[in-house]
Parts: structure tokens; sequence; C-alpha cells
């Protein structure tokens, strides 16, 4: 006779626990167990518990390969659900092998469970393991199907948020939070008289005034600075869309800038030519922008701005705007704004900008650039590897929701009233632009060293983006590459991992569309090319996300600093504005309110928030594994009490990148 002792722990989420049949089944080299009820004195499987049971054979089973979980109702017509976390069995020879579940199983349904360590397919040495292992991709690949909106654009699930399996659906309580402050704030704009309101805004000073307690630090300082050109230069650097700005040693040929133009704002003596040589001239390029048509706005297109901004490095070492052209081509109707023009006509011409900046920020930067190509990502990985795999268990508390929150985006956000409805380029226009900035993507624009590099932005001081982010990005490459190293030991590992290859593949195919000329390996060659791959993946859904999602309130809930439509056409003489004609050119007090409110449910702190670094699921037993995942949670916590020290002597703070105040996957 020999006994097998199990713990078997519900999930602390909402309803995890149920009142109906467990039945486990053990599998092991030498034979099987009978189906057996967990069964103790009194209630099992309460949600948040661990209840340990025995099982006895005969003999013992060997070497112990699989556990079969089958749920059975208890009552007529129950029909709730059980979310597993994990099983710990402990053998007859007093070994103990973790098998991680995670999952809600239904009424009738059955689940096979690999324990022990991770292991990839050539390692499996027995039948049971190999036809289980085939079994189960096999599966995947039928659950996991691929769907397109447009060819010219990543492949995504094809769930709707109806249809999103279980195991990736969002907590009941992160739903009913998002719900609430949703609900709460639109009460509040209603009482107000400003939801649905066509009316335009009185003053400028009246859009503070949206919601009563809604307020950051930075909302707050954006109100009173906002105007000032010093603060407005260092948007580019440490807003929500830091990745646009480029140092250039020269003009384009259509942006005929003159020296008479901008020498009232250089260092004295230094013509425009020598701050070139000397690299403190910056361009902003919204070429991407022109030719796509604007939305039809009462019925009428609306004109799409595609601006050039020139900005300085000037000798207090602050980032300022020094000449503004709203749309591509020069001519006598598309002047060349400065700041000695009047104050609402430089005031109006860097509210364009912005307007280009945070449509391309929402469509590209946030949408595509990180929710977009991490569905692939996630779908890929779903697809290609079996729960064992050691690269399923690193990267898989990365994906957490993000084919739900994604369902949810293309609904609502994509949908006929969401938010990109609203903006200038509508929604045929916003896919319109994904899909030209999609063509030109590359592998490299998503490894934070090479954008940087790339954009000449190695030495530009106070860029707290790069700093912050660089650190960050060094501290996941260590810790990628530690495990990555521990798996695969050579890169031949490397090349005879089919489920790995097969990953990088799908990505290749259904994210970058199998462009060879972006750059993303087809297939990987080397453990170095893992680890790096890996590394931009973790860094893009946590670092990434954060750095262009979290501060969206902050920046963009003051409309005149982020609008994503302007009602009227840019202005095609100087010395025709006032500011009347700014207020009617900013949304309408009910198109203003809307936006306010997404962005505020987009960058709420919820309660189920798992920080980079954290790993509330237990997916890994090797010691060695668990070891690394304490150090990279230490250099975590040191370099985010550097931020903060640093963070503590700044006027306005960079919060994004520190790693406590960040996500590690995007549940937003």
């Amino acid at each position: 006779m020999a006994e097998y002792k199990l713990e078997v722990t519900t999930g602390g989420r909402d309803y995890a626990g149920t009142f109906d049949h467990i039945l486990v089944t053990l599998f092991g080299s030498e034979g099987q167990s009978e189906k057996t009820d967990l069964d103790n004195w009194g209630i099992d499987f309460k949600t948040g518990t661990s209840d340990t049971y025995k099982i006895k054979t005969g003999a013992s089973l060997g070497k112990l390969l699989l556990l079969k979980v089958e749920k059975n109702p208890r009552f007529f017509l129950n029909d709730d659900e059980w979310f597993c976390s994990k099983i710990a069995v402990t053998t007859p020879e007093g070994e103990t092998l973790l098998f991680p579940c995670y999952q809600w199983l239904s009424n009738n349904e059955v689940v096979e469970l690999r324990g022990g360590k991770a292991t990839k397919a050539v390692e499996d040495d027995h039948p049971l393991l190999i036809e289980h292992r085939k079994k189960e991709l096999a599966s995947k690949k039928s659950n996991f199907p691929w769907a397109s909106i447009n060819e010219r654009l990543p492949n995504h699930s094809k769930f709707t948020t109806s249809s999103v399996p279980a195991e990736i659906r969002m907590s009941k309580s992160r739903l009913k939070e998002a719900q609430s402050a949703f609900s709460s704030g639109g009460w509040e704009l209603k009482l107000k008289g400003m939801l649905g309101s066509e009316e335009s805004w009185k003053s400028i000073e009246d859009m503070k005034t949206i919601f009563s307690k809604r307020k950051t630090e930075i909302s707050e300082y954006l109100g009173e600075h906002w105007k000032e050109d010093d603060f407005y230069g260092s948007q580019f650097l440490n807003g929500i869309n830091p990745c646009m700005i480029r140092r250039c040693s020269k003009l384009p040929p259509n942006f005929p800038v003159t020296e008479e133009m901008v020498k009232p704002y250089l260092e004295i003596g230094m013509p425009l030519h020598n701050e070139f040589k000397r690299g403190n001239m910056f361009l902003y390029d919204q070429k991407i922008l022109s030719g796509i048509p604007g939305k039809l706005y009462h019925g009428e297109h609306l004109t799409l701005p595609a601006p050039l901004c020139l900005l300085y490095l000037n000798p207090e070492k602050k980032l300022i705007p020094i000449a503004i052209q709203v749309h591509q081509q020069p001519s006598k109707e598309n002047p060349i704004f400065l700041p000695s023009d009047s104050e609402t006509d430089w005031l109006l011409a860097k509210i364009i900008v912005k307007n280009a900046d945070t449509m391309f920020h929402q469509a590209i930067s946030h949408l595509k650039n990180t929710h977009f190509h991490a569905e692939t990502w996630a779908m890929s990985l779903l697809r290609n590897f079996p729960l064992i795999h050691p690269i399923y268990k690193l990267l898989i508390p990365h994906f957490r929701w993000i084919l739900h929150v994604n369902a949810q985006a293309r609904e609502i956000l994509l949908g006929p009233s969401g938010s990109f409805s609203m903006s200038s380029l509508g929604i045929d226009g916003t896919h319109e632009l994904m899909m030209q900035e999609h063509a030109e993507l590359t592998y490299s624009s998503l490894c934070l060293p090479d954008n940087i590099r790339a954009r000449g932005l190695e030495s530009i001081p106070n860029f707290y983006y790069r700093d912050d982010g660089l650190k960050l990005w060094d501290v996941i490459h260590r810790f990628v590459k530690a495990v990555v190293e521990y798996y695969y030991r050579s890169n031949n590992d490397v090349i005879k991992d089919s489920e790995l290859q097969g990953w990088i593949n799908e990505i290749f195919t259904h994210c970058f569309s199998g462009s060879k000329s972006s750059g993303c390996p087809e297939a990987f060659q080397s453990v170095e090319q893992v680890v790096k791959f890996i590394t931009m993946v973790i860094f893009t859904v946590s670092a990434q996300h954060a750095a262009v999602n979290n501060g969206q309130f902050d920046y963009q809930m003051f409309i005149p600093n982020g609008s994503l439509m302007l009602r009227k056409p840019s202005p095609t003489a100087k010395g025709q504005s006032s500011t009347e004609t700014i207020l009617e050119t900013l949304p309408n007090i009910g198109e203003t309110v809307v936006t306010a409110s997404i962005l505020y449910v987009l960058t709420l702190d919820y309660s189920d928030s798992v920080p980079l670094g954290s790993y509330p699921y237990e997916r890994f037993q090797e010691p060695e594994v668990k070891q690394m995942m304490k150090e990279f949670q230490a250099q975590l916590c040191r370099l985010s009490e550097d931020i903060k020290a640093r963070n503590g002597k700044l006027v306005v703070p960079y919060t994004y990148l520190d790693p406590s105040q960040m996500d590690s996957s995007i549940i937003k």
C-alpha cells in the first residue's frame, strides 16, 4: 500500500470556491490510481484556502507524470465554477511535485496537469508525456484561433468580451471597479449639465472644473503651467508620448525655418547652423498624418494637421519649441509660427501639435504598439507552448487579461461611439494611421536602447523616461538572461526547441506581417536572441505600457494640452486668432467630458494590480529560478527607491517607470 498526499489550493479570486465534487486521478510510469473524490469532513474548496487529501494505491506509481482533475456537480442544475490554483503532491518516496493549474473548471470539465520542473519537448522521455504534450498543443491551437480586422494590422484573437475563455478573462472585481468609476463620473457630469452638452466652453478656466475631486498633482500643475514653453517642451521627453522627437543635424527641405526667424531664441552669438552641429536641435515630425482624411463632422471632413515642430535645447538645458509648421508642405497659407507671434497664434499652434501628438499617441504608441502587439505575442504563446514549458511559465504572468482587455478595446474604444470616434481621425482614419505606421514598424524601435540611439537622445539632459527606462531594461534583461540560460545551455538548445521556434515564427507572421525588413527574427538562432526578444516583450507590456498609459489623466484630461479632436481647420495666416478662436477649435463640453471620463478609468489604480516582479501564481518549482525571482525583485526595489529619491527633488516628478507603480501586464 502506498499513500500520496495532495495539497489543493483554491484561488482567492471572487467566487473561486465550489461545493461540487472534485475528483483526481494520478498517472505514473508504473500505473495509475483510481479516480478519487476529494472529500474531507466539513466544507471543501473554499475561496483562498488550501486543503490536504490522501490518495492510496496498491503500490507506488513510479515516477509521477500527470494529474487529472475533474469537476462534477453535487447538486442538480448547479452551474458554479471552481478556480484551482495549484496542487502539490508528495509521493510515498517523499518527493513533492508542484502541479500549477490557475484555471477555472466548469461542470464535467477535465484537465490534465504536468508537474515538476519546467521541461522542453526534447526532454520528454515517456510515451504518456509525449502524447499529453501533443494533445495539449493541438487543443491550444484549436481553442485560440487567429482573427484579423485587416491584413495590414497585427492579427488578434477571435474573442469578443462575452466569449473570452474563463482562464484569461478579467476578474469580476476589476470589471466592477471600472464600471463603478465610469458610472460615478458620469453621474457627476450629468448633474453639472456637462454630459451631452453641445455648447462650446466659455473659458479655458472652465475646463479645469470638469471633476470636483478627480485631480492629481501633475494635472493641477499642468493647469497652471501649460502655456509655458519650457514645460511644453519637457513633455516631449517626460510626458506620455516620449518616443517621437529626434536630434537633427539639419532641417528637412519642407520646413524652411530661417536664421532670422529663430535667432532671438538661440544662445547669443550662436548661428543656427552651429546649434545643429552642437547637437542642440531636435525635430518633431508627424508627416505620417499627411494625406489621411479627417472624419465627417457636422457634414464636413475635419482637416488633419501633420505638423513639424523645431525644438531647441537652450543654455539653461531646457527644451523649448521655437518654430511650428502645421502642415507638411510650406506655403503662404501654411505659415511658420514662432514664439514672437501673438499669444493666441503661438498657443493655437502648440495646441495643434498636441492634437497630432495625442492622436498618434492613442492610436500608435498606446493601442497598437503595446496592446495590439502584446495580444499577438500572447496568442502565439498560448498556441505554441504547453503549460510545462519554461518560456510559458516565464511569460504568461505578463499577459494577464490582455485578450479580454483588447476585446473591450475593439468593441468600446474602436466602436461607433468610442473615444476614437471622437478623434479628428475618426474610426476609419485611426485604422488608416495604424496601417501606415505598421508598414514601417521595426523590431529595433520596440527595443529601448536601440530606439534611444536611433533618435540620437543618449545625452539630452533631464530625460527621465530614458534614464529610468534603460535602467529598467537592464534589470529585466539580467533576470531574463539568468532564467533563459538556466534552461538553454547552448545555441543548439535554442535551435532544437520546436515550440520556441513556433512561437517566434507566429509572431513574425502575425505581428510583423511576415516582413523581413522589420528586423524581427523568423527563427531564433542563439540564446542571446531569445534573451533580447523576451526582454523586449516584458519591457513593453509592463514599463512601456505604463509610460504611455498611466499619465493620460495627468496630461490629457486638461483638453488644451491633449485633444483628440479640433473642430476648426488650422489658421492660414497669422494675426487672425483669439481666445474665442481657441475655444471654438477645441471640442465642445460634451465631447470633452466623455474623453476625460475614459482617461480616468484607464489610469485608475485597481485593487488587483500585480506590480512588476511580483509572482502571486507559483509556476516554477525549481529553487534556482525562485532565487532569480527574488534577486529580480530586489533589483526592482532598489531602482524604485532611487527613482523616488530623484523625484523628491523635482518640481514635476516622473513616476511612470517606478517599478512599484507599474503593473506586470496590460490590464487597462
